[in-house]
């Protein structure tokens, strides 16, 4: 159990720089969300163009996962020796890059080449956001990183509803992923120079080993959250429109927006999830999020039709979606300077283990056996979360320490 928020009085100081810090990495956070949304929902389209099999898909994904999780010890290096916003911005400005390259590849090598790009920028700008909103979060001495993945959400929104609009008006997928990389890259120039510099952030060198001062127990327990969440946030992401489409045999345009429901609903959780956090703390926040995702995911595997199934992630992404950035948030309250851009990276990590289990394991039980099958796994993780709500800490946090969190089992 953590102690109170309290402010970074060095970045407190900084009030205007800090609301636009704020601002800038909400734009950054949007980006990821919204150019994650355009492949994701693509990907039927992608399929049927590259020829590409359920199985391939799966090594797809894991190979983007582990190379997403290069991104993020990279990510590291560069905030290490520049720092955290020169991290963001290369990786947005690879994101632009690779978007180009996979609209452009004429075959499967290339296109495999550009998501490989792909898969290493999107480590380094998923450190990169969640660097730049810890530190952000300190300034501000109460909890907010929520809202950050709020922005995601909304990101996220809006590129599977492009993607829906590009289907309807029959433009290319080529010229759908060309649009969106521009975006990202106008998004990147535009917000980039706003992020909290070396001065405001950074400031002094790690002194010694991120992890060596957070408890290993800690640690690895928030790393295992952060797994399990991301692990059914991307089943979601990878497989909803898949789902939809080959098991309930919906149209190209009603898949997407299986999508847009689970995050519009994310949306609205993470917008209000920094209340519920001041009012009721982390752990109950946690506690009920569980729960209701569970249930979302209970008629998610149960529909007959694509229309329940999209209810069904409607109601899942009203909570799950908000227990990662708690982790991230209740993390960042063990260390600060380098150290922490150091311990966030690789806490970040676990999103790609989860990242595995949520697109390669729920794949490949799609390619053995089917898709509703595959999403028993992400609503088992879901219940098991509502277990690992005891290491947060309670409303009344300040009475008992981190360790004691820790020493309760799991």
């Amino acid at each position: 159990m953590l102690p109170p928020q309290s402010p970074d009085p060095q970045l407190r100081a900084l009030a205007p720089a800090l609301r636009q810090a704020r601002a800038a990495n909400s734009v950054a956070f949007a980006l990821q969300g919204f150019f994650l949304a355009v492949i994701l929902t693509e990907l039927p389209q992608v399929k049927e163009r590259f020829a590409l099999t359920d199985g391939l898909i799966v090594a797809l994904v894991a190979i983007i996962s582990l190379l997403a999780g290069v991104g993020s010890v990279t990510a590291e290096r560069l905030a290490l020796r520049w720092s955290s916003r020169t991290a963001l911005r290369i990786g947005l400005g690879l994101i632009a890059v690779a978007g180009v390259a996979i609209a452009a590849a004429p075959n499967k090598i290339l296109l495999f080449v550009a998501l490989a790009v792909y898969g290493v920028a999107v480590g380094i700008v998923d450190a990169g956001t969640n660097m730049q909103a810890v530190f952000i979060q300190h300034g501000y001495g109460r909890f907010v990183l929520s809202s950050f993945y709020a922005a995601w959400s909304a990101g996220s929104i809006v590129g599977a509803l492009f993607v829906s609009a590009s289907e309807a008006l029959d433009v290319p997928v080529w010229g759908a992923v060309l649009i969106a990389a521009a975006l990202v890259l106008a998004g990147c120039l535009g917000a980039g120079p706003r992020l909290l510099g070396t001065d405001e952030a950074e400031a002094g060198p790690a002194e010694h080993e991120p992890t060596s001062a957070v408890p290993v127990r800690i640690f690895l327990l928030f790393g295992v959250v952060i797994a399990l969440a991301f692990a059914i946030d991307l089943a979601v992401g990878n497989w909803s429109a898949l789902y939809l489409k080959d098991e309930l045999l919906s149209s190209s345009t009603l898949a997407a927006l299986a999508l847009a429901a689970y995050q519009g609903a994310s949306l609205l959780g993470r917008l209000t999830g920094d209340l519920w956090v001041r009012r009721f703390g982390p752990r109950a926040v946690v506690r009920a999020a569980a729960a209701v995702g569970s249930i979302g995911l209970v008629i998610v595997v149960a529909a007959p039709g694509p229309i329940a199934a999209i209810l069904g992630f409607l109601i899942a992404g009203i909570g799950l979606p908000v227990i990662a950035p708690l982790c991230f948030s209740e993390a960042g309250q063990l260390t600060s300077g380098r150290d922490l851009d150091a311990l966030i990276a690789r806490l970040n990590l676990f999103n790609y283990a989860g990242t595995l289990v949520g697109g390669a394991v729920v794949g490949g039980i799609a390619d053995a056996a089917n898709l509703r099958a595959g999403f028993a796994i992400p609503l088992a993780l879901a219940v098991v979360l509502i277990g690992f709500a005891r290491i947060f800490h309670t409303r009344n946090g300040a009475s008992t320490s981190a360790a004691a969190a820790a020493a309760e089992p799991a």
